[in-house]
């Protein structure tokens, strides 16, 4: 509970304890100790009895022994949390919480995914359009114009745009490896328990366990479809493609060159 409280005189922010402010106990003492006090707020945890009113108070001194602990609670938690997620992904159990859409969970076991058929038939389409030759903007509105049902839709959620395909939704489903019937964990990390920013890990740091699931798409399919968007062509203004279009890269920096 974090409650602010302004009157004429000062402002006030009270929380329960010393701990639902937070648990870094590095920023917590700077808000607690220099923010607040070069703005003139006044801070209150109840159940820690602080208030910073009172500067001389005795239970005042233990505050930042209290966030310490704090914070070490935190990280402990963090720590625990970690193992247990890294033993299931060593194990080659499922990490995400939902199946990509094309799966449903299994009814008798729920750590298993079995095929939507539905949705299945739709991610094979997406696969053989785009070994065609169309690009993911291209997919897109070819399953708009038909009225396909995208993800969101299809899940039973509301839509303001039921049969709107967004290009980063196509792209997601060409990327996803798991349609080939394997499990691919710890594809994302964070830095710390402070930073929550997902960063994506590298493709041979991951770790992939096949036969996992049924497959809806062959292996075979899957890196042709890589070989194809890795060699897309941009397309110019004159809507014609140079013939070197994907051919030429930087001598220095290795990006891609275009016209």
């Amino acid at each position: 509970m974090l409650e602010a409280v302004e009157n004429d005189q000062v402002a006030v922010v009270i929380t329960k304890d010393l701990s639902r402010f937070g648990r870094n106990s590095a920023l917590t003492g700077m808000y607690i100790n220099f923010v607040f006090a070069q703005h003139g707020v006044r801070y209150i945890a109840i159940n820690d009895n602080y208030d910073t009113i009172d500067p001389n108070s005795v239970d005042n001194d233990f505050a930042g022994i209290k966030n310490w602990f704090n914070e070490f609670f935190a990280r402990d938690t963090s720590r625990k949390i970690r193992a247990v997620m890294k033993s299931k992904g060593e194990r080659g159990e499922h990490l995400t919480a939902n199946p990509p859409y094309g799966y449903i969970k299994d009814p008798e076991n729920p750590k298993q995914w079995v095929i939507d058929e539905e949705a299945a038939q739709v991610v094979r389409r997406i696969f053989d359009l785009c070994m065609e030759g169309r690009g993911p903007t291209q997919i897109g509105s070819l399953l708009e114009k038909e009225r396909v049902p995208n993800p969101t839709t299809h899940q039973g959620k509301p839509s303001a745009y039921p049969y709107k395909w967004d290009t980063s939704t196509v792209v997601h489903i060409l990327e996803r490896r798991e349609y080939t019937g394997c499990a691919v964990n710890f594809k994302t990390h964070t830095n710390s328990i402070w930073d929550k920013k997902q960063r994506k890990t590298p493709e041979d740091e991951r770790t992939v366990f096949y036969n996992t699931q049924p497959a809806i798409i062959t292996e075979e399919v899957f890196e042709k479809v890589r070989q194809i968007r890795q060699q897309r062509h941009r397309r110019t203004s004159t809507g014609k493609s140079s013939i070197f279009s994907g051919l030429v890269f930087c001598a220095d920096c290795g990006a891609k060159m275009y016209y």
